[in-house]
């Protein structure tokens, strides 16, 4: 159920769906065709920019009901009639919109990070149950894969974003952004730019705005899609491997049996290894924690524990600093201990 009338949504379908604007409704089509789980209701992150305006056209045309969710962050003057604007543009185009005022609390992260934070868990309170439909594109996936090779970050950094991840659905990772301006012109909407998009303070700007532009110049094009392409291929790697490490037994008490780590390819045992420090409670495993844990296993020689960050999981009556969570080989096996002495572990 929508909001308009149903010749309020005349204005997203019809002739207007040509050429390169056609291009974003089929994404979105094969979307919903690729993964049925989404069913015929959804939500759509709405910030009243042309990506993100093209696809809640789009989706009213595909789906039985859409809801445009807008959350005004406040960190710039007048976004408040920016959220209304985007409200009511979801509801000329046949949309029902709700508006979500948040406040960001940067916390140390950068303003960047902390808005990121603040949305998401916005949209996650408001969509009720429905696939949020989130307007990134292939310029934003080669902005996200650039980032991963410039900090090293591996496969899972590579990957970039996934198409489905319940409840985010991203069906335009395949469309670059100058197909979403076609669908804005074709359909006569007026577009908000961000002036963060167009600030060089923030890295991903740079590399949207320099860095692509360049390899696009050295390489004689096609680079974003390669980019693109390359966190396809690379999710579906890292996929198999995050199969191959969630079949490793844990023992009973969270130890990991070094005889069973032992065989393991460099591949998979670091993936077990993350994701058994993230089940005992250590938030971000870096690149340090890992290597330096497996040596435990593959480079043993009496070597001290490793501090890994963290305190692991809540313990019943036990309050305030709780000491930091230590990796270490006792008894042929790898343990997590909570070190409550000052300086220990390594």
């Amino acid at each position: 159920m929508r909001s308009g009338a149903e010749s309020d949504r005349s204005a997203s379908t019809g002739s207007a769906w040509t050429g390169r604007a056609w291009l974003v409704r089929a994404a979105v089509r094969a979307f919903r065709r690729a993964h049925p789980e989404v069913g015929d209701e959804v939500c759509v992150a709405l910030s009243g920019g042309a990506d993100s305006l093209a696809l809640t056209a789009a989706a009213v045309t595909e789906f039985s009901a859409v809801t445009a969710l807008v959350v005004d962050h406040g960190l710039q003057a007048g976004s408040d009639e920016v959220a209304r604007d985007a409200c009511r543009a979801a509801e000329r185009l046949g949309a029902l919109s709700r508006g979500l005022v948040v406040v960001v609390d940067p916390d140390g992260s950068g303003p960047e990070a902390a808005a990121r934070t603040a949305r998401y868990a916005a949209l996650d309170a408001a969509r009720e149950g429905r696939p949020v439909l989130l307007a990134h594109t292939l310029d934003d996936q080669a902005e996200t894969v650039l980032l991963g090779l410039g900090r090293g970050s591996g496969a899972r950094s590579l990957r970039g974003m996934a198409a489905w991840d319940a409840p985010w659905g991203r069906p335009l990772l395949g469309v670059r952004a100058t197909e979403t301006r076609a669908v804005c012109r074709a359909l006569d909407l007026d577009w908000w730019e961000d002036p963060h998009n167009v600030d060089p303070a923030f890295t991903r700007v740079r590399l949207r705005r320099e860095v692509l532009p360049l390899l696009e110049d050295v390489l004689g094009g096609g680079v974003a899609e390669g980019l693109a392409r390359t966190a396809e291929l690379l999710r579906a790697d890292d996929d198999e491997l995050d199969s191959l490490a969630t079949s490793v037994p844990v023992s009973g008490d969270g130890g990991l049996d070094v005889s069973v780590l032992e065989p393991l390819p460099t591949a998979v045992l670091t993936r077990v290894l993350r994701r058994w420090l993230l089940a005992h409670g250590c938030p971000s495993p870096t690149y340090a924690h890992l290597t330096a844990i497996a040596a435990l296993v593959t480079d043993w020689h009496g070597q001290g524990g490793v501090a890994v960050g963290g305190t692991g999981p809540a313990e019943p009556g036990v309050a305030g600093d709780r000491g930091r969570l230590v990796a270490r080989r006792r008894h042929g096996r790898v343990v997590l201990e909570i070190d409550r002495a000052s300086g220990a572990g390594t």
